[in-house]
């Protein structure tokens, strides 16, 4: 069984400039694992707790001094010294040091970045590639089978850009290519149609949003959605036959008193699910993300029916990759995907349960990236090791997004594997 030998901690910075933590674990055999978490900007009431300073003179209270003493003293002194029969003793070990439902008091920066980096160090002492490793973590003997399919992003609102239309970000999904090689080239020609589009449309050069997608002045979210189909169709491709849409709406951030404040006049829920209704009429939407809010319990089942198969209706912060709220939307048919961030629910163990119970109920799997990530690509390794069918990291801009989609290519052209 590996043991512990030494656990270390470093605060770096994410995508954003924003602090997060590096951890590195060293077993006892010599083989170390090196990781870094990400954060994100969207986040929902339901996610484990980053710890942050607090400290207002540094990093406007962002730092996260206190996580990283946390990896290096409360859980070194824990762990070090101790054998580990797997992913899941560790995390459990975790869990009871931090003692707390949503890891507040260590940090669920601290807990996944050692998480993550044991995860490494065994797959290093083992001589197994990280997705192998990440497979066996799923469920033991499980073989990695196929690789997942790449949801870009193009557009950005919301928290991701200026806010300039409520929703966040639309998507290119190139369901027409055949290899991960060929979905890259082809987003990479509706992204340039995008750019130039945009400048000849709002005289805006390609100025991008966290996750590298393109942010002009949309008047609102029918225009954005209207310049995405314009740009697949200028960069030569069939809308909805060679390159598809995915909208992540975030509804949450526009929820209020009851209302969603799209434009225009309020909507309830049901003007809402018939608002999205409307899009995906009009527009080749595969998949919808957090189309309501995320307490909003008693429509999610309104919005799954009215969809009826046409488009994944896909929870993240309504999920927050959390086992527990994955069971009760299965048993209330409200949703039928997972958006799954390990860093929401805060180690591997516990986020390999909500991908196989999701699994396990007939569920689609997009495994996620964050805004603020780091140029670590496990993330990719994890996707393939997990049988997701979509990898979402991001747009094809900017080097934490391209580490991902680099591993991604990386691990096609070193094996058998083909995209779902």
């Amino acid at each position: 069984m590996p043991m512990i030998h030494s656990l270390g901690g470093l605060e770096i910075l994410d995508s954003r400039g924003r602090p997060t933590v590096r951890a590195t674990c060293v077993l006892t055999s010599g083989a170390t694992g090196i990781a870094s978490v990400p954060s994100g900007a969207s986040t929902g009431k339901a996610e484990a707790l980053e710890l942050r300073d607090g400290d207002p003179a540094r990093y406007r209270g962002l730092g996260c001094r206190q996580a990283v003493g946390n990896v290096r003293g409360e859980i070194a002194a824990g762990l070090v010294g101790q054998e580990m029969a797997d992913q899941s003793a560790l995390d459990n070990a975790l869990i009871a040091l931090d003692g707390t439902p949503n890891k507040a008091r260590l940090g669920a920066n601290a807990l996944l970045a050692v998480s993550l980096a044991f995860a490494r160090a065994c797959a290093a002492e083992a001589g197994v590639p990280l997705y192998q490793h990440f497979a066996a973590i799923h469920t033991p003997g499980k073989l990695a089978d196929s690789l997942p399919r790449p949801t870009i992003n193009l557009f950005s609102g919301g928290k991701h850009a200026g806010g300039q239309v409520p929703i966040q970000d639309v998507l290119v999904v190139p369901i027409g290519a055949a290899t991960v090689d060929e979905a890259m080239a082809m987003t990479y020609a509706v992204y340039q149609a995008a750019a130039e589009l945009t400048l000849e449309k709002y005289g805006m050069r390609a100025l991008t949003a966290d996750e590298g997608g393109l942010a002009p002045p949309f008047p609102d979210a029918e225009a954005m959605l209207g310049d995405a189909v314009a740009a697949i169709a200028r960069a030569g491709y069939t809308p909805g036959q060679e390159v598809s849409l995915a909208l992540d709406v975030a509804s949450s951030h526009f929820y209020t008193d009851g209302r969603y404040h799209l434009g225009g006049e309020p909507l309830d829920s049901a003007g809402m699910i018939r608002h999205l209704v409307g899009w995906l009429e009009r527009y080749p939407i595969v998949s919808l993300e957090d189309g309501l809010a995320e307490e909003d319990w008693a429509n999610w089942p309104a919005l799954r029916k009215a969809i009826g198969g046409r488009a994944l209706v896909l929870g993240d912060d309504f999920l927050c990759t959390n086992p527990a709220r994955i069971r009760r939307a299965i048993e209330a048919d409200a949703a039928d995907a997972l958006l799954l961030k390990v860093n929401q629910i805060g180690t591997l163990s516990e986020a390999a349960e909500s991908c196989r119970i999701a699994q396990a109920a007939g569920w689609h799997v997009t495994v996620s990236a964050r805004s603020g990530e780091t140029e670590d690509d496990w993330l990719a390794d994890l996707a393939v090791g997990w049988g997701g069918d979509h990898l979402k990291v991001g747009s094809i801009t900017q080097s934490e997004r391209l580490a991902k989609y680099n591993r991604l290519l990386a691990i096609e052209a070193e094996t058998v594997l083909k995209m779902g």
